[in-house]
C-alpha cells in the first residue's frame, strides 16, 4: 500500500538532525557547533521544509467533540506518535491514523471508531502543522546563535512568515539580526499582505525595538526653527507624553502650578462642539478584541514628541511617515493629501485632550483648597462637557469639587440638557 506522506519530500530527504521530529531533536541541535557549514545545512533545511504545497486557506471548522478529542490525544498519544515517526520520512497519514486506532481501542474513557474516524482527516492535518512547527521553532531558534550569513538567514526567516511556518520564531530571528538584513526583512512583512495579521503586528514590534534609538535621537534635538502645533501655554508642560502628561501627585497647590493649570484648560478649550470624542488614553478592550491602530500611532508619535513643546509640524510629517513605513492601518500614504491634513489635525485635538484631561485630573484629585478653582474651573469643565471634550475628566472634576455651588449648578445644568450625550 503506497504511503501517503505529510511532509515535503525535500524534507524527507534530510540527513539527521535535520529530520528528527522527536523531542530530542532540540539537544541534538544544540550540540552542533556555530560555524559556516552547519549554518548552511540548517538553511537547506527550511528550504526543504518549505519546498512542499502551501497549506490550504480554507479555514479548519472544529466541533466542540475535535477539540475533546484532540486535547485528549496530544496528553494520552503524543509520545507514542513521536516514537512510531521519529523521521521526516516516516510521518504519514497511515502512521498517524494507525497509532490513534490503537489508542483508541484501549482508551478510558473509551473513544468511539466512528468518532476517530469522523474526525480524522481534521486532526491528521493539525498534528502536521504541529509537527512542522516545532521543527522550524527549533532551526530557527538555532539560527540565532551566531548568523554569518545574514541576508541568506533572513531571506529564510523572511519566507517562513510568508508561509506561516513559525511565523512567531521567525520575527524573533528578524528582530535578532537587526539592521540592515533583519530590519528590511521585517519592513517588507509589515507591508506583507498575505502575512497574517499577527505576524505583521509582531513586525511592527521588532521594528519599533529596532528603531527606538532613531527616535530617541530626533527627539533630543530641539524643536527650534520648527512650526509649532499646540498654543504656547500647553507647549511649556513640563511632563512627558511618555508618562501620560500625568501631573505629579505630589505637587503643591502653587500660584505657579493653578495658573499653568488655568492657561492649559484656556489653551485647549474648544471654540464648538468636536466631531468625535478623544479616546480614553488608557484602552481597555475585552479579551478577545483587537487594539485599535490608534495605539500603535501613538506609540510611535511619542517617541518622536515625547514633550508638548516637540509636537511640531515637521515632527507630526516624520510621525505619519514612519507609522505609514511600519504599515500601521489607516494611516495616510501621501504626506500631502488631504487625508494627511486631516490625520493631523485630529491628532492635535487629541493630544490636546489628553494634555487637558489631566489638568482636570489634578484639580479634581489633588486640589483641595476649592477657591483656587472657583469658579473658573467649574465653567471651563462645563464649557468642555458641554462640547464633547474630554467630558468624563471635566464633569469627574466637577463631582470632586461637588460641594461648591458652581460645580453643582454646572452639574444641574449638565444633568438637564437634553441634547448631551448621557
Amino acid at each position: 500500500m503506497t504511503a501517503h506522506h505529510l511532509l515535503a519530500a525535500d524534507m524527507r530527504r534530510l540527513p539527521s538532525p535535520w529530520n528528527d521530529l522527536t523531542w530530542e531533536r532540540k539537544s541534538a541541535l544544540e550540540e552542533l557547533a556555530p560555524t559556516e557549514a552547519t549554518e548552511r545545512a540548517a538553511l537547506e533545511a527550511l528550504t526543504a521544509a518549505l519546498s512542499g504545497p502551501s497549506a490550504s486557506p480554507v479555514p479548519r471548522v472544529w466541533s466542540d467533540e475535535s477539540w475533546e478529542l484532540f486535547d485528549r490525544i496530544r496528553n494520552e498519544a503524543g509520545y507514542r506518535l513521536a516514537h512510531v515517526m521519529p523521521t521526516a520520512d516516516r510521518f504519514t497519514r497511515e502512521g498517524i491514523a494507525d497509532v490513534l486506532r490503537e489508542w483508541a481501542g484501549t482508551a478510558q474513557p473509551p473513544v468511539p471508531a466512528w468518532w476517530l474516524e469522523d474526525q480524522l482527516d481534521l486532526i491528521v492535518g493539525v498534528l502536521t502543522d504541529q509537527a512542522l512547527a516545532g521543527w522550524a521553532h527549533d532551526v530557527l531558534r538555532w539560527l540565532q546563535r551566531k548568523p554569518y550569513d545574514e541576508a541568506g538567514v533572513a531571506a529564510a526567516a523572511e519566507r517562513c512568515v510568508e508561509s506561516g511556518l513559525a511565523a512567531h520564531d521567525a520575527v524573533n530571528l528578524l528582530h535578532v539580526l537587526g539592521a540592515p538584513h533583519g530590519e528590511q526583512a521585517l519592513l517588507r512583512v509589515v507591508q506583507d499582505d498575505s502575512a497574517s495579521e499577527s505576524s505583521r503586528s509582531q513586525a511592527r514590534d521588532a521594528l519599533l525595538s529596532l528603531r527606538r534609538p532613531g527616535y530617541d535621537a530626533r527627539a533630543q534635538r530641539p524643536a527650534q526653527g520648527e512650526h509649532a502645533l499646540l498654543p504656547p501655554a500647553v507647549r511649556e508642560l513640563p511632563y512627558s507624553w511618555g508618562a501620560g502628561f500625568q501631573w505629579p501627585v505630589e505637587l503643591p497647590e502653587s500660584e505657579e502650578n493653578i495658573t499653568r493649570a488655568r492657561a492649559i484648560l484656556q489653551a485647549c478649550a474648544p471654540p464648538e462642539p468636536v466631531p468625535e470624542p478623544v479616546p480614553a488614553p488608557s484602552w481597555r478592550g475585552h479579551e478577545d478584541e483587537e487594539p485599535p491602530a490608534w495605539l500603535e500611532v501613538r506609540q510611535v508619535m511619542r517617541e518622536l514628541m515625547p514633550y508638548a513643546r516637540l509636537v511640531t509640524e515637521e515632527r507630526m510629517t516624520e510621525a505619519m511617515r514612519e507609522c505609514a513605513l511600519l504599515g500601521i492601518p489607516g494611516v495616510p500614504g501621501d504626506a500631502d493629501s488631504e487625508e494627511a491634513a486631516r490625520f493631523v489635525r485630529r491628532w492635535v485635538t487629541w493630544i490636546g485632550g489628553w494634555i487637558a484631561g489631566e489638568v482636570f485630573t489634578w484639580l479634581g484629585m489633588y486640589v483641595d483648597d476649592d477657591t483656587l478653582v472657583t469658579p473658573w474651573a467649574m465653567e471651563l469643565a462645563e464649557r468642555y462637557a458641554r462640547f464633547g471634550f474630554v467630558t468624563d475628566q471635566a464633569v469627574a472634576m466637577l463631582r470632586r469639587h461637588d460641594t461648591v455651588p458652581r460645580s453643582r449648578e454646572a452639574l444641574a445644568r449638565l444633568t438637564a440638557d437634553g441634547t448631551l450625550s448621557p
